[in-house]
């Protein structure tokens, strides 16, 4: 099989994962090395200072010893197989970073005869890369759950990032459709990772992904999960992926396209979590188990919580600024830097870049509400913003992923 048509295969096969993003890596290429990590990092869609950034984003192998139900590569499925020589990945890799088109790899794989056996052929491929070919560039590589910790270790060195795919949010889910993986296996990859990250080990840090729809699970449920993650094991990105329908399986749901606006929901409460200072119980609970698809989880928990509400821009604290739709870590920087300065109105709020079409409902400047307070009522505040998102997201909510669909 020539190298082109491996590539068309193994790219494809790749697009199913989406557990990279942003490397956080600094490191800078030594004397005679090609390519380097830049503090802003690498990622598949948008750097921090709004780049485009491209990652080679391959398989080893679409050759897989499991049957998970919902994967595409599946043991039992007829599809087209293939695998990259470690020389032939690095020579794809440099062509491309050398042409301009990548500046990263990231590199996956099924499981092919074991799990050791395939960390140690990734293995091969990274130190050859680095140690060969010189290349500095950031790579994310994909650990093998059930590989050695010696493997772990020795993969760790070479790359900028790992990630460790959970898959499923429940261990029941994943008996269910992936009998062949264990949670506690991925548990273990990420307290490794954790415990040993430094400079020189996993710089960037770690991932995991979870397939949504694809099993029962509440979004309170895997949204605890997610949590749950981030504290224990101190993650830096939890992936959301829904559920593509590639198979047909009497376990699995039957649905027509993947549940984008589910993800979408779980993505933006994920950024809650991680930078709004919100906890999982603070959005969702057992009686309130699913996100409203019709406003983010951020203007859903204000008009839940409307009795907090209006918030005074020019006397609430800094916290109280970052559950206010339509206010980000930025803007609320800007807030409170500004107000010690001056009275802050409502025309100054959109040059601090607030996004007053959200905020107006929910805030007070110098203690008058943007219209007649009279209005502030759920219904009015709620069917506004229904209409406002309905008009920005109309076909446009897409999931993640290096390739276009």
């Amino acid at each position: 099989m020539e190298l082109k048509e491996k590539l068309t295969i193994l790219a494809d096969s790749a697009k199913y994962d989406v557990s990279c993003s942003s490397s956080g890596s600094n490191r800078k290429s030594k004397k005679g090395e090609i390519g380097n990590v830049a503090s802003y990092g690498i990622c598949h869609s948008f750097a921090s200072d709004g780049r485009c950034i491209s990652l080679l984003k391959i398989l080893m192998t679409n050759s897989c010893i499991y049957d998970c139900k919902y994967c595409l590569n599946r043991k039992s499925n007829n599809v087209k197989r293939a695998i990259f020589t470690p020389e032939e990945i690095c020579e794809v890799t440099m062509n491309f970073y050398r042409r301009n088109y990548i500046e990263g790899l990231f590199l996956s794989s099924g499981i092919i005869k074991s799990p050791d056996y395939t960390m140690e052929l990734m293995i091969r491929t990274i130190s050859m890369l680095r140690n060969k070919y010189h290349f500095g560039g950031y790579i994310h590589a994909k650990a093998i759950p059930g590989a050695s910790e010696k493997l772990l270790n020795d993969l760790g060195k070479l790359v900028d990032r790992l990630s460790a795919n959970i898959e499923l949010p429940t261990q029941d889910g994943l008996k269910l459709l992936a009998p062949n993986k264990n949670q506690d296996e991925v548990g273990n990859i990420m307290s490794y990772v954790k415990s040993n990250r430094s400079k020189r080990y996993v710089p960037a840090g770690q991932s995991t992904q979870m397939i949504i729809g694809a099993t029962k699970e509440t979004d309170y449920e895997i949204m605890r999960k997610s949590e749950s993650m981030y504290d224990k094991f101190d993650l830096k990105r939890v992936f959301y992926s829904a559920y593509v329908p590639v198979n047909k399986d009497n376990l699995l749901p039957s649905l027509e396209k993947p549940p984008l606006k589910r993800e979408n929901r779980l993505y933006q409460a994920d950024w809650l979590l991680r930078y709004y200072n919100f906890k999982v119980d603070d959005l969702l609970d057992k009686n309130n188990p699913n996100f409203n698809v019709l406003i983010d989880p951020k203007a859903d928990y204000a008009l839940r919580h409307l009795e907090d509400y209006p918030k005074e821009i020019n006397n609430c604290s800094y916290y109280d600024l970052l559950k206010i739709p339509g206010i980000g870590v930025t803007s609320a920087k800007r807030i409170v830097t500004s107000r010690r300065n001056f009275t802050i109105k409502f025309e100054d709020l959109k040059r601090m870049g607030v996004v007053l079409k959200r905020a107006k409902y929910f805030i007070t400047c110098d203690g008058k509400y943007f219209v007649d307070f009279n209005l502030f009522r759920k219904d009015y505040i709620q069917n506004n913003l229904i209409l406002e998102e309905s008009a920005l997201q109309r076909n446009s909510v897409i999931q993640l992923s290096l390739f276009n669909e």
